[in-house]
């Protein structure tokens, strides 16, 4: 495939025309117009208008002269105060529809962190999105050049793991770790029965003192086997145990979405070098005592909040744990970008933990970006809480769409790969940020914008090029004349390189989402209008269509989607 940059080359030639005309050095742009206009479009003449004083127009009639003298256009028209809109040769479009995507990450050592469950906790959807959101951009980024390392942050010590023994301890009748023998062997009921566990820990921490005084000797006592080593006691064996049985949890999760696996680094594995650096940054004066407590005060030329990164019993706060995450992946890795993916209500906390990681190690903030993802809603619109024991596990989501799907296909092959592809879709398609109204009927409609409806674009190709037989040419026929329906799919098909490099650049899937259902959309348009197999041009309307599909296909792989061939 060709991997030149139309946009780019003829901008470098617009840039030198300029330059021999007026002595004037821009960055001209290009724009896509609507196709009734041109191929593209620039306002260069409005640019230069502004620095030479001049009449637009006839700055811009001097301008399309002089590209109309290269022959690489077949039409090149100055419209309103000075637009110039340019039609290039059917030949250029055609290369440009078989160009690859720039490999703008190329060397850069990457690391991407996202996911981040809890130990002692079910994923639930806001968990399915991040996990799929995370999954995307890790592979657009690898695509794009990078060395890509995945990986995942989540806590194995704190409250939260200590509400959760205490309902395991309540649950088995004491510190009996045999009683964990009669759970269930498959990961997903053993994560339920933990998840329930922490329900009724949560709970109780709010209702009953004597519970809470006992959850947070418990949260003493989780830190303390860590510390020192214990695997052996009754509590340690329960802890240990359920732990494991957490990470196994993750990973059948991972497998069932079909998404790479992380490399998870626990809280308890970063604690203590999130400690080591605030201590040492006590002493440079970077951090501060504050009741006892040790707290990072940014000061308000930042405008940032101070928080607490050390309590005042001598535990690290996640804001610690999260500076020696960040530290152990620099080490680790070497990296020259690192990404983090949170939530929304993360903006904050996150903005003060990057403030006292730069200040540690001056212009590593520099190399650092945070993506947030908004809340995802179904239709009761509301955000549902974990401590209530009535979020939407991640899990459901899939069986729900899973048994929509059932009912649609005769083929059952393929309901796990549309199921999937329906609910990637409907969380990709949004821009990464806001909330996300996630509509089941939606997701697996063949009628709409959806997962399945470009899965089912796919299948019809392939069916077409199936039909015809044999091996299909890549390659249009030189004396091959495209019709208007013809051209149109061919100036869809040369924007995808660039769609993928905008979504690379600005981590951002949902180009690559609405541009595939516009290509399909023009595909549709051209099928129906244009019989392909028993027709004079049917070796030029294979090779679009076969060209149709492979961008298809590549699109729908980012997206981590499966192409399917027969629906």
């Amino acid at each position: 495939m060709c991997t030149s940059d139309i946009i780019g080359v003829m901008e470098q030639a617009l840039k030198q025309i300029i330059l021999e005309l007026y002595s004037v050095d821009i960055v001209p742009q290009l724009t896509r117009p609507e196709p009734q206009f041109g191929d593209f479009s620039t306002n260069a003449a409005l640019q230069l208008a502004r620095q030479l004083g001049k009449n637009p127009r006839a700055i811009a009639d001097a301008i399309a002269d002089a590209l109309r003298a290269t022959g690489d256009f077949t039409k090149v028209e100055v419209a309103g105060p000075g637009f110039i809109n340019l039609t290039i040769l059917d030949s250029r479009l055609l290369k440009d529809a078989l160009r690859q995507p720039a490999l703008q990450y190329k060397n850069i050592r990457y690391v991407l962190e996202y996911s981040c469950p809890n130990a002692f906790k079910e994923l639930h959807t806001g968990h399915l999105y991040q996990t799929i959101l995370g999954d995307v951009l890790a592979r657009l980024v690898e695509q794009s050049g990078a060395q890509m390392f995945r990986t995942s942050f989540g806590g194995d010590v704190g409250l939260h793991a200590a509400k959760c023994m205490f309902g395991m301890v309540q649950a088995l009748g004491g510190e009996t770790p045999q009683g964990l023998q009669a759970i269930s062997n498959d990961p997903m009921e053993r994560a339920r029965w933990i998840s329930a566990c922490y329900v009724v820990g949560a709970g109780a921490y709010e209702e009953s003192d004597s519970a809470k005084q006992a959850i947070d000797a418990y949260n003493q006592q989780i830190y303390s086997l860590h510390s020192t080593g214990d695997h052996d006691s009754a509590f340690a064996q329960i802890y240990w145990t359920t732990r494991q049985w957490s990470y196994d949890y993750f990973d059948a999760f991972y497998d069932l979405i079909k998404v790479d696996h992380m490399r998870y680094y626990p809280e308890s594995a970063t604690a203590v070098k999130g400690l080591e650096l605030v201590y040492a940054g006590k002493e440079q004066g970077l951090f501060t005592d504050s009741e006892g407590a040790v707290v990072f005060a940014p000061g308000d030329s930042q405008h940032l909040h101070t928080r607490v990164f050390i309590t005042s019993k001598g535990l690290p706060t996640y804001e610690t744990k999260d500076l020696g995450v960040i530290f152990t992946e620099k080490a680790d890795y070497n990296f020259d970008q690192r990404t983090l993916i949170t939530g929304n209500d993360q903006k904050e906390y996150m903005r003060v933990v990057f403030a006292a990681a730069n200040a540690l190690q001056p212009g590593l903030g520099e190399h650092m970006t945070h993506i947030m993802n908004g809340t995802v809603k179904f239709a009761d619109g509301k955000k549902m809480s974990s401590r209530l024991g009535n979020v939407a596990r991640a899990a459901d989501v899939i069986d729900i769409v899973r048994e929509k799907v059932a009912e649609m296909t005769n083929n059952p092959s393929v309901v796990n790969d549309i199921a999937l592809g329906a609910v990637k879709y409907q969380f990709l398609k949004y821009r990464a940020g806001g909330d996300i109204a996630f509509d089941i009927e939606e997701s697996v409609s063949l009628q709409g914008n959806s997962g399945p409806y470009l899965q089912y674009a796919h299948a019809r190709a392939r069916s077409v090029l199936k039909k015809a037989g044999g091996d299909v040419s890549v390659d249009v026929p030189a004396d091959h004349v495209f019709n208007t329906d013809e051209r149109l799919l061919v100036r869809k098909m040369a924007e995808y390189a660039e769609v993928v490099e905008r979504a690379a650049t600005e981590l951002a899937p949902h180009h690559i989402c609405t541009y595939l259902f516009e290509l399909a959309q023009e595909f549709n348009r051209f099928y129906e209008k244009n019989r392909v197999i028993g027709t004079p041009e049917q070796a030029a309307r294979l090779a679009l269509v076969g060209r149709y599909a492979d961008i298809l296909r590549a699109g729908l792989e980012l997206l981590g989607i499966v192409a399917i061939d027969n629906m």
